[in-house]
Order: structure tokens, then sequence, then C-alpha cells
């Protein structure tokens, strides 16, 4: 008995050597190797989960990890999470409307890559997956997608000039009320001011929508896919499509959140007196937020319109926007990573997880609830319990952590403890 407890006091103590010993070693590693070993741990890992998300175990309640078909509607609302991230988590602009964004990015790759205005007009520029000869406009998804993103971004200015001088709930009011605009524009397009023109198609919505790929000359020169539909690894390629746009834009957010640009942001969000005092032109920078977050949302929703193959009116509704904010509050307002998860967290739910949760409910207590039909009940409360118990966020940024733990105090000139009454 005693040599089998010192035989195991000895293994621990090796062991802790080792762990010893591998701390030593990453210590000595430069601070930037350290600091870069976790993301591109993670990207490698993501890259690689198409290979292996249907031999993870299962997870306790939620149950399969996300299919790929889910992990790419993820990555893409992740997108659009972070660029409403620059509006509100840096400028500190509270946005309602941002899938106005979404919606002209999405009808974007609508009208530039399907047969929509086939009675009018027909162009081919760099199309795949389409006839030669098919009428409309046929441009490549990849001259869709950047075109998508500045003309949103054009538009986010649009937006953000009638609204930069007002702040907290009016800014807020305003944005509803173009997010509210830009659905019924959608479902009633078809007729646009009673002249006939359809812009939209109304409730049918638009189908189908090109498909993204480079084409034959490039397959035959590089192997690149011509057409992601009609290749065997469809569905991977769409993710890993996804995941490198989702790359440009954390790259772009990071980037721009340590630019001189970014730190006025911040300060506009902090306090935009002080700001305004200190220099800081407010017009000017709020409408830098606004045209950068719109910018990424066009990105995001002429991709997924090419994804589905299709877009319609009931896509845009306002509850998407309120869906887009919850993942920015649940990750941490302003920390790039924490949108990062609050975002796949809630997307996931909203794919998959909530009916793996009610199946797994059903299956335990022998019942039969519907728990998708509350999705929006449960957000709700998972945002109040958050709000509840950590109001910074899961994953909240430096800045705003020192800012709920140790709380903002007025410091006076002088000491008046001891002053005459």
């Amino acid at each position: 008995m005693a040599r089998s407890r010192r035989q195991e006091l000895g293994g621990r103590v090796s062991k802790s050597l080792r762990l010893d010993v591998v701390r030593a070693q990453w210590r000595r590693l430069p601070r930037r190797v350290r600091g870069a070993a976790l993301p591109t741990t993670v990207i490698v890992l993501a890259f690689l989960y198409p290979y292996y998300n249907e031999s993870l175990p299962d997870i306790p309640v939620f149950g399969s990890f996300p299919s790929v078909d889910t992990a790419v509607t993820m990555t893409i609302f992740i997108m659009m999470a972070i660029g409403l991230n620059i509006v509100v988590g840096y400028a500190g602009l509270l946005d309602l409307g941002y899938v106005a964004f979404y919606a002209v990015g999405a009808y974007t790759a609508a009208w530039f890559a399907s047969p929509h205005f086939g009675e009018s007009a027909t162009a081919h520029v760099g199309s795949v997956g389409v006839n030669p000869n098919a009428a409309g406009f046929h441009v490549s998804i990849w001259l869709v997608v950047l075109v998508a993103g500045i003309l949103t971004a054009f538009i986010g200015v649009l937006i953000g000039l009638p609204t930069l001088r007002l702040r907290g709930d009016y800014l807020a009011i305003v944005t509803l009320g173009f997010g509210e605009i830009m659905p019924q524009i959608a479902r009633n397009g078809d007729n646009l001011f009673s002249t006939g023109f359809n812009l939209t198609n109304g409730a049918q919505g638009i189908n189908p929508i090109d498909p993204p790929g480079f084409g034959e000359t490039l397959n035959r020169w590089l192997g690149l896919p011509s057409d992601y539909l009609t290749a065997a690894n469809g569905l991977r390629l769409f993710y890993w499509t996804a995941l490198v746009l989702l790359l440009f834009t954390v790259f772009c957010s990071v980037r721009l959140r340590d630019s001189r640009l970014g730190r006025a942001w911040i300060a506009i969000r902090e306090d935009e007196t002080a700001a305004a005092a200190m220099g800081v032109p407010l017009m000017r920078t709020k409408t830098w937020a606004y045209a950068a977050g719109a910018f990424f949302g066009g990105i995001a929703g002429a991709y997924y319109a090419s994804f589905k193959g299709a877009v319609f009116p009931d896509d845009f509704f306002f509850n998407i926007s309120i869906f887009i904010l919850c993942m920015v509050i649940l990750g941490g307002l302003g920390n790039i990573w924490g949108v990062i998860v609050g975002g796949g967290f809630l997307a996931y739910l909203n794919q998959e997880g909530l009916g793996n949760i009610g199946a797994e409910i059903n299956q335990t207590f022998g019942t039969n609830i519907d728990v998708p039909l509350y999705q929006f009940g449960i957000f709700g409360a998972i945002l109040v319990l958050v709000m509840l118990f950590k109001p910074e966020g899961l994953i909240p940024s430096a800045r705003r952590k020192a800012e709920f733990e140790e709380g903002v105090t007025e410091e006076y000139l002088y000491d008046v403890r001891g002053a005459p009454e």
C-alpha cells in the first residue's frame, strides 16, 4: 500500500515537473508568437471543421455539433454582428435598423446575378452556372459582393447623415424607422411608386440567384472550382468562402479599432462632448462608423443571398436587427472575440440548437413542446439573464470590464471632507 502511494506521489511530481518545463519553454517564446498561437489554432480548427464535425460527440442538452450548412449561416451572421459592433460597440451609436444594410446587400446580389431584369436588359460579366444566353444581369458573384459592400456603405452614409445630430433614444427611434422602411420597400417594390417598375418582385422575391464560382478557365488553369453548386464538395466551399470573408471582416475590424479613427470612435462613445472639445470631428467620424458597419453588412447580405439562391422580403423584418444586436450585447460590446462567441451561439440556437433542445426535452419528459416557437422569448430571457448577472457581456473588452468592476467615480479637486459647512 505504501509503495503504491509513493508511486502515485512520484507520478504526480513528475507530471508537475513536466508541466513546469512546458510552461517555462512557452514563456521563452516571443510575446508575438504566444499571442498568435491561440488565434492560429482556432482558425486551423475552423477550416478543418467540415472534416471532423460528424465525428464529434453530442453536447448534453444541445445535441450534435452544427452541420456544415448551419456553420455557413452562423459565419454570415457573425459577420453582420461584427459590422454592427463597429457602429454600436466602437462608436456607441445605437442602431436598430441594421437589417436595412443586410437587405440592400442581398438585393444587390439579386439585381446583378439573376434573371430579374431579363425583360429589359441582358449582360454577362464573369458569370458561372448559367446559360451564356440567359436574360438578365449575370455578374460574377465576387464583383457583386464588392459592389454590394460599396453600395451599402453609401446607403449607410445617407442613413447616417440625418441622424448624426441625435443621441441615445432619439437616434435609436430614427434608425428603427429606417429599418421598418426597408421591408416595406422590399414587399411593395414590384410596382415602385405606382410607376410599374419592378424593383424587388414583391412578396414573391427574386430567384434563382447565381452561385459563386471561378469559371471554366480558372478551373483548368488553377484548379479552382468552376461552380459551387455542381462541385462535389460544394457545401464545404460555401463554408470556406464564408470563413475567408469572416476573417477579412475580423482583420478590418481589428485594424479599424486600433487606428486613429477607431480611437476617435471610442472617444465619442465614452463622452461625445469631451471628444468634440478635444478636436474630434463628430459628423465625419460618425459617418465613417455608419459606412464601415454598413459595408460588412452588405457583403454578408450579398453572400448569404448567393448561398440561399433566393431573396424574399420576409428575410428582412425588424426582428433581424434586434437579433443581431443581441449577439453584440451577449458577447460583449466593443470586443470582437466576444461578438464572435455571442453571434455564433445565438445563430446556432436559431438554426439547430432550439430544435435539438426541444427534441431532448420531449424525449426525456415525454412531452410534445415545439421549443423553436418560443425562440424570441428564449432569446429575451437569455438577454435579461446576461444583463442581470454579467452586464458587460460574456467576453467583455478590457475597458468595459474595468468600468463595470471598478465603476466610474468623481474625484474632487480638493478634500471637502473636513471643509466647514
